[in-house]
């Protein structure tokens, strides 16, 4: 892993593509390079942004990208992908809608939400951590507001941008209370569409008195609202405090849990545990000595 770590290190694009496939897909892999470049981590800022589909997220991470490199930043978006990994949906839409970020030098994956909270949150930590390796800072975390995949960004994440469009309708309580507890910032993208005023108040109102959180206003068709929107994310995303050390502990839990589920998952499909389920259905023996002897199995 020493030469694809050097690789990223100087910024190959080639190198940084494969050692995120590294991070998505080989375990072992991913544990030989996270051990290389992990103590040269843990300063470029994690900025999430999630919202319904069609909210506009992508074309609005576009403008952010650039409005951020011409402040001197150096972005880089990780796109989860909800699809298959073998038709490739959101990639082509992604790298469509954020051509003027392309264009600047912003670098753009996509990486596959895999159906797990668990393993998005570990292959997105592991991905922002080659990416910021490479040199890039912030890195940008688009999500669609769906299932627990919100949750796990808003875990990674120094700062996160939670965006509505007018499409979406006054009525906030309609969406997900998870979707609306998470952000650091809301926003009301297409603000230039009917509707978008009492988006905004209905958002202010809804969001209401949680502490610290804004409520913006954007169009990412005209440009309007991103370039303080983008300063508004780094600034937030800078004051991570003592943030960092809380979540390094919730990452080793979720290492911890998702493999004791991996464990399982292999356990219940075995022989043995068949084995103790038909002493259950032949009455041999109950239930709660068939489990235990399953778990003293998977806890060795």
């Amino acid at each position: 892993m020493d030469d694809l770590a050097a690789g990223v290190r100087r910024g190959g694009r080639g190198e940084i593509a494969r050692a995120i496939s590294v991070m998505e897909g080989d375990p072992r892999g991913a544990r030989a390079l996270l051990r290389r470049i992990f103590a040269d981590t843990g300063l470029a800022a994690v900025i999430g942004v999630t919202g319904p589909a069609g909210a506009g997220k992508s074309s609005l991470i576009d403008g952010l990208s650039v409005r951020m490199r011409e402040s001197g930043a150096n972005p880089a978006v990780l796109a989860v992908d909800p699809s298959s990994r073998v038709t490739g949906g959101a990639v082509l839409g992604d790298r469509t809608r954020m051509s003027a970020s392309t264009d600047s030098g912003t670098y753009i994956r996509s990486v596959a939400s895999r159906g797990s909270a668990g393993a998005l949150a570990r292959s997105v930590r592991n991905s922002a951590r080659v990416l910021e390796y490479a040199g890039f800072d912030p890195v940008i975390v688009e999500s669609v507001g769906a299932g627990q995949t919100e949750v796990a960004i808003s875990d990674i994440a120094d700062a996160v941008a939670v965006v509505f469009t007018p499409h979406t309708g006054d009525s906030i309580q309609a969406l997900k209370a998870g979707l609306t507890e998470i952000g650091d910032v809301y926003v009301v993208n297409k603000s230039d569409l009917p509707g978008s005023s009492r988006l905004y108040d209905s958002v202010r109102e809804y969001v209401g008195g949680r502490g610290g959180a804004e409520v913006v206003r954007t169009s990412a068709r005209r440009g309007t609202g991103v370039a303080e929107l983008a300063s508004l994310l780094l600034k937030m995303s800078s004051k991570r405090g003592g943030r960092d050390p809380d979540r390094l502990a919730s990452e080793v839990r979720d290492i911890v849990l998702t493999g004791l589920s991996e464990r399982v998952d292999r356990m219940l499909a075995s022989k043995e545990c068949a084995r103790h389920v038909e002493g259950v259905r032949s009455r041999k023996i109950d239930p709660m000595t068939a489990a235990e002897r399953v778990m003293r199995a998977v806890t060795g």
